[in-house]
């Protein structure tokens, strides 16, 4: 019994160091669907952590904390729709300087609140709780039915964000957007506007995740608080084939991977940490080099992902 505890603890602390990974690669793949590249996920990530610590900070209340944060990545993302969508910019530039951008702009935000704590209105509202029933599930119960409704809303979003790609109307139109768009627009699809549409919730998915780490996962403010976690994510979506249900295993693998260098100091296990804390990272390549040489029709990327859409050469 004591090792199935300790089994389902530690798949219940994987999860938990997954769950901004999987927002941020839910975000990025809408984003790619309609054929946007977006290497920006990091910056929006540090934009939202910084928005929802200071709001947490300063009002106590969770629900505008999280909209806060939502609301920064939607607004680096909306900087990237426009440079890339409007203006036709290069999106592998337009992603990188976003990246910098947030950088410095949660640098900046985090100056004022540094050494601040999360109030313990926002704390109780995120603190872990048991779904009855399901918690006592072996294994797998205390992973995903005693958590924080924050991790429990991540796996919710990459569900209804596979029905919302796979099954409505307005995820046919984005598919075929990032296929094709000049059909798409032929056919009488608003293309811009479903760049727009995607790019922007896509955003605000990426803002949501980065302020798992400062208001839940950390509860104080830290620079460079994502760590390159969104720079994981955006090779997780590879990994995940743009597919937001592998998006899960992909996040709670890394998360497996992250919580392995706690748990083995705690098993009194010596590796070297260095080794430990490279690990995920090995691991992500080695995944990449394995998806990237299966040329399977099902693991290729939207057929016009990071080109710019001119009408007028339909």
């Amino acid at each position: 019994m004591d090792i199935l505890n300790e089994i389902s603890l530690f798949l219940q602390t994987s999860v938990q160091m997954g769950t901004h990974i999987l927002f941020a690669i839910v975000g990025g793949i809408i984003c790619e669907k309609v054929g946007n590249t977006n290497l920006g996920v990091e910056g929006m990530m540090l934009m939202g952590a910084a928005m929802g610590f200071t709001v947490a900070c300063s009002t106590g209340n969770p629900v505008l904390a999280v909209l806060a944060a939502g609301a920064a990545g939607l607004a680096g993302a909306l900087i990237y729709a426009f440079i890339t969508v409007t203006l036709r910019g290069n999106q592998v530039v337009t992603g990188l300087v976003l990246t910098i951008f947030g950088t410095g702009f949660a640098g900046f935000i985090g100056k004022s609140v540094s050494g601040n704590i999360v109030p313990e209105s926002v704390v109780s509202a995120f603190r872990p709780y048991d779904i009855p029933i399901l918690c006592d599930i072996p294994i797998i119960g205390k992973a995903l039915f005693s958590q924080s409704i924050y991790v429990q809303m991540a796996l919710v979003v990459a569900i209804l964000a596979y029905f919302y790609i796979n099954k409505t109307k307005m995820g046919l139109y984005m598919r075929a957007v990032g296929e094709n768009p000049a059909a798409a627009d032929a056919s009488g699809v608003n293309v811009t506007f479903y760049k727009y549409f995607n790019i922007l919730l896509g955003g605000f998915l990426c803002g949501v995740g980065g302020a798992y780490l400062s208001i839940v996962f950390l509860t104080t403010w830290q620079d460079n608080v994502t760590a390159g976690a969104g720079w994981i994510a955006v090779a997780l979506i590879i990994f995940s084939t743009w597919n937001p249900l592998k998006a899960i295993l992909a996040a709670y693998l890394f998360g497996m991977l992250k919580g392995l260098n706690f748990k083995m100091q705690g098993w009194g296990i010596q590796v070297p940490s260095q080794f430990l804390e490279m690990l995920p990272y090995v691991a992500t390549i080695v995944v990449l080099v394995f998806i990237t040489l299966r040329k399977k029709k099902e693991n290729q990327p939207p057929k016009a992902l990071g080109d710019p859409y001119f009408r007028e050469e339909r």
